[in-house]
């Protein structure tokens, strides 16, 4: 059940929060910042 509502989550991520891959981490606002670790976060709990 965890697992599912994960993957859910992390395809909603993928087509409504922005793509921050190339940009440099040190450079990014506090808001990025935080997009992504909530996209980090779903994702490492949607792949365990």
């Amino acid at each position: 059940m965890k697992k599912g509502l994960f993957k859910v989550l992390a395809k909603i991520n993928k087509v409504i929060l922005p793509s921050l891959y190339k940009k440099d981490p040190s450079k990014l606002t506090n808001i990025q910042k935080a997009i992504l670790g909530y996209r980090y976060w779903v994702t490492t709990n949607a792949l365990d």
